[in-house]
Order: C-alpha cells, then structure tokens, then sequence
C-alpha cells in the first residue's frame, strides 16, 4: 500500500529523532507503575501481548518487569526503532499498523501514544485490527478529547490528532467492554504525558 503523510512521516528522520526523546529510566518506572495499575484490573496476567507502535520497547520492558513469562510482538513502523526493539528477546515486525496481518492472536493487545499519530481516516480499519487479534483484553492510552482535532506538534502540523479513540472502539467493536480508565498526570510521583488510559475487555 502505498504510504499515507503520517506514515511517511513517522517513518522518516523525524520518526528517527523521536527515539531519542523517549528513551530513559524515569520514563521506564512511570512506565512499570501505570501497566501495573492496568495490570491489576485483570484476574489472569497476560503473557502473550502484541503492541502497536512498539518503538524501541520501552513498554515492553516495563511490561516484562510486571510478567516474567511474557511473550511480546511489536508492530513499528520506523526501521531504525524497529532494529532497536529487536536487541530485545521480543518478535519485532517493521511494519505500520494498517498493513500489520498475522495468523496468530494476543492475549493483550495495546497501544500507548501511536493513535494520536495515526492518519484519522485509517481509524476504523486499525480498530478493527485491535479486535481481530485480541483473545481477551484492548488497552489504549492517548491523549483524550471528546471531540476530534488536531493539534500543531513540534512546529508540524497533521501529526497529532485528539478525539475518544476508546468511545470509538467501544461503539464500533461489537462485545467489546470497558474495564476501568484513568489518567497520569505530567506531575505525579511516576509521571506520564498527560495520558488517558482505557482497559477494555473482548467477550
């Protein structure tokens, strides 16, 4: 498919710099401290995850710290971020995530901070990518708005969209339901950007 502007965006130098900005032990604890609240919410840990927009893996290591026995797929669009996630013992696979197909399902499958980046009109099919590969659980965690817009970032425009990703799944994935939400804020003990998070469960 041939790409669309935020795909070649993220997939270029600015994608490249991006790592950089993104990669440091505070942000690894704040990371550890929120999946293990979202964590907290399910009966069974979940050890096979696929991750939309993985990067250079900072969720996933904060996710092994939370389960020993977990088994990652990471989905990244940026081949220099790519090559980087796989250093790890994780299965990496540069692609986008309106391209990504795959035989196999996930106990989890999540996203933090990549649907804001994501071309809105690609929206619909990419939730439906959440539920065609989720056995049990979808998590997203974004920058939330009732309504959409978008917002200038870094001096760019057409990169960073708002609106309520979650509301959307929820009203177009059938059986699907919300488990719990929350929001980090930038000066809590363990800050986040700001993030919303939504736990949804696929029955």
């Amino acid at each position: 498919m041939d790409a669309n502007p935020q795909q070649q965006f993220w997939s270029g130098s600015f994608g490249d710099e991006y790592i950089s900005r993104n990669v440091d032990e505070s942000l690894l604890l704040s990371n550890v401290n929120m999946f293990s609240r979202i964590l907290s919410h399910m009966p069974t840990l979940p050890e096979r995850v696929l991750e939309f927009g993985a990067n250079v893996g900072m969720n996933y290591l904060a996710l092994s710290r939370c389960v020993p026995s977990l088994q990652f797929t990471g989905v990244e669009i940026n081949a220099t971020a790519c090559d980087e996630l796989a250093r790890h013992p994780v299965t990496a696979v540069h692609s986008s995530i309106e391209d990504f197909e795959s035989a196999d399902s996930w106990d989890l499958v999540f996203t933090k901070g990549v649907l804001i980046h994501l071309n809105p009109e690609s929206l619909p099919a990419v939730y439906e990518k959440f539920a065609k590969f989720s056995q049990k659980y979808i998590l997203v965690a974004v920058y939330y708005n009732p309504s959409p817009v978008s917002i200038d970032y870094r001096g760019e425009k057409d990169v960073l969209f708002k609106r309520d990703f979650a509301g959307e799944m929820l009203d177009s994935i059938d059986g699907l339901n919300l488990v719990d939400y929350g929001f980090v804020y930038r000066r809590a003990n363990f800050p986040q950007d700001d993030i919303s998070w939504f736990l949804m469960e696929v029955k």
